[in-house]
C-alpha cells in the first residue's frame, strides 16, 4: 500500500527521510485503494491501482520541495474509467483511525490560554462537537470540542499547561479498537498457585539462636527548646496555609483595576434615591409586564433607561481621554458588571437608547445566564462606554466602584433600606437607597458629575419623566 505521504501544506517542502521510510515499507506491494498527495495538502484517492509504483516522489535535497512529475505519470497511467476522489484531510493518523482535538480560534486579542480542566476521561465515548476540555483565557472559558465522534484514547496536554490556538489537546479514535483499554483486575476466586519449593523453604521455622542483649547507653537529654519573648508574634504554622494559582481571569481583573486606580483621577460623588415610585410601578404592572413580555419587570431596566437620560443630558459622561484628543461617543453601549464563580465579567448592552423596558429586561437575563454558565463570548463584552454596578444583591449599603477602563464613569447602585424621611413635613418610612457616580476627574468636572447623578436620582423617583421627556 502506498501509505499517507506527509509534508507541510505551508512551506510547500517535505522531510525526505519520512518518504523514504514509508517508501519502504509499501514498496513491494500493490494496494487497491490509494492515497496521494497534490499540491495544497489535498489527497487524490483512488479506487483502483494494479501495478507495482516505483517512485512516487524524490528530493533532490534535503529541505527541497517535493518533484511531483513521476506521480503525475503514474496518475495519467491510470485507466479513464477509474474515478477519482478529491478530499481534504484535516485531521488525520498514519491509520485513518485516529483524529485530534485541538485549541480552536480564542478571538482577535486572545492568543494563548490555559487548559483548566478536563470534562472527560480516557476511554470514554465523545460524541461530533461534544466539549472535552476547557481553556481559560483572560476573559472568557473556551471549550475544545471533539472533532468526530469517538473513544478518547489519550490526553496529550496536561491540565495547568499554556496552550495556543491549534495545540492538540487529545487524540480521539473514531472506533472502539483504538481506544486504550485499562486492564482488569485479577477476580478474587481464581485459583491460587501452589508455592514453589524455595516459598516452601522459607515457611519453614528455623531454629532460633540465643544472643546476649545489647547494653543500652543512656540517651543525651535533648536541649529545652527556646523560649521566645513576649513581643514575638506566634505566626500560624505552613501546614495550615494553602498556596493556590490565581486564574487568568482574576489575574485581568486585578491588572485593569490596578491600572484604572493609577492612570485616572479617581472622584466619587453619592446621593440617595427615593425607590418608592419605581418599586410600586413594578408592583402594578410586573403580572402584565410579564404576561406580554415573557420576562420580568425588574429594577436594573429603570436604572439603565435613567443612566442613558442622564448621558444624553451629559455627554462628556459618556467620553472618554485618548491621547491628547476628547472623543465624545455618539452611541450609548452600558456594561453591566455581573458577579460570577469564577471572577467579574461586564458584558454589554448595545445601543440602550434605542431600547425599551422590555428590551432591556431581556438583554440583561441573556447576558447573565450566559455569563453565569460561562458561554458569554468576547464580542458580548467588548466595548462599553458606561457601567452600572449593583452592589446591592449582595447586600453593599455603600462602596466607590472603580472605573472599568477605557471608560470614564461607572455608577453604582446599593441594597434598599427603609428610613425615616421627612416627607410634606412628616416623618415616614421609605425605602431608600445610596447611589455613586466614581468619574475620572480629568475628563469630568464635579459640576458635571453632580448633575448627572442628579438626573439619576430624578427619573427613578418618578419614572413618568422619562414619558415626557422632562
Amino acid at each position: 500500500m502506498f501509505g499517507v505521504f506527509r509534508r507541510k501544506v505551508v512551506s510547500g517542502s517535505c522531510s525526505a527521510s519520512v518518504i523514504g521510510k514509508s517508501w519502504r515499507r509499501t514498496r513491494p506491494v500493490a494496494s487497491i485503494n490509494a492515497d496521494c498527495f497534490t499540491s495544497e495538502g489535498e489527497v487524490l484517492r483512488h479506487s483502483r491501482i494494479t501495478e507495482n509504483v516505483r517512485s512516487i516522489c524524490h528530493v533532490t535535497q534535503p529541505g527541497a520541495a517535493v518533484n511531483l512529475r513521476p506521480l503525475r505519470e503514474v496518475v495519467t497511467s491510470l485507466h479513464p474509467c477509474v474515478g477519482m476522489q478529491l478530499q481534504n484531510r484535516m485531521f488525520s493518523s498514519e491509520s485513518g483511525d485516529l483524529v485530534d482535538a485541538v485549541v480552536p480560534f480564542m478571538g482577535e486579542s486572545i492568543s494563548d490560554g490555559t487548559l483548566a480542566t478536563f470534562l472527560k476521561k480516557p476511554g470514554d465515548r465523545v460524541e461530533i462537537d461534544e466539549p472535552i476540555a476547557q481553556v481559560e483565557t483572560d476573559k472568557v472559558t473556551i471549550d475544545v470540542a471533539s472533532p468526530e465522534a469517538g473513544i478518547i484514547q489519550e490526553f496529550v496536554a496536561k491540565e495547568g499547561d499554556t496552550v495556543e490556538p491549534g495545540t492538540k489537546v487529545a487524540i480521539i479514535s473514531k472506533s472502539a479498537e483504538g481506544a486504550a483499554v485499562p486492564s482488569k483486575p485479577a477476580s478474587p476466586d481464581a485459583v491460587s498457585q501452589p508455592p514453589s519449593t524455595a516459598e516452601k523453604a522459607e515457611e519453614t521455622p528455623k531454629p532460633k539462636v540465643e544472643t546476649t542483649p545489647a547494653v543500652e547507653k543512656p540517651k543525651p537529654a535533648s536541649p529545652p527548646p527556646p523560649k521566645t519573648s513576649a513581643s514575638e508574634p506566634q505566626l500560624p504554622p505552613k501546614e495550615r496555609e494553602r498556596r493556590v494559582p490565581m486564574t487568568r481571569l482574576r489575574k485581568r481583573v486585578a491588572t485593569r483595576l490596578k491600572d484604572s486606580q493609577n492612570t485616572f483621577a479617581l472622584l466619587t460623588t453619592f446621593n440617595e434615591v427615593d425607590m418608592t415610585n419605581l418599586m410600586k410601578l413594578r408592583s402594578e404592572y410586573k403580572d402584565a409586564f410579564l404576561e406580554k413580555h415573557g420576562v420580568k419587570l425588574g429594577l436594573m431596566s429603570g436604572f439603565v433607561k435613567a443612566a442613558v437620560s442622564g448621558l444624553q443630558n451629559q455627554p462628556i459622561i459618556n467620553a472618554v481621554i485618548d491621547g491628547d484628543d476628547i472623543i465624545y461617543r455618539d452611541y450609548i453601549d452600558i456594561s453591566i458588571a455581573v458577579g460570577t464563580p469564577k471572577g467579574l465579567v461586564v458584558p454589554v448592552i448595545r445601543n440602550a437608547e434605542k431600547m425599551n423596558f422590555a428590551e432591556i429586561e431581556k438583554e440583561i437575563n441573556t447576558l447573565a445566564k450566559k455569563a453565569n454558565n460561562g458561554t458569554i463570548s468576547i464580542d458580548e463584552m467588548a466595548g462599553g462606554s458606561f457601567t452600572i454596578s449593583n452592589g446591592g444583591v449582595y447586600g453593599s449599603l455603600l462602596s466607590t466602584p472603580i472605573i472599568n477602563p477605557p471608560q470614564s464613569a461607572i455608577l453604582g447602585m446599593h441594597s434598599i433600606v427603609n428610613k425615616p424621611m421627612v416627607v410634606g413635613g412628616n416623618i415616614v418610612p421609605r425605602p431608600m437607597m445610596y447611589v455613586a457616580l466614581t468619574y475620572d476627574h480629568r475628563l469630568i468636572d464635579g459640576r458635571e458629575a453632580v448633575f448627572f447623578l442628579r438626573r439619576i436620582k430624578d427619573v427613578v423617583e418618578d419614572p413618568r419623566r422619562l414619558l415626557l421627556d422632562i
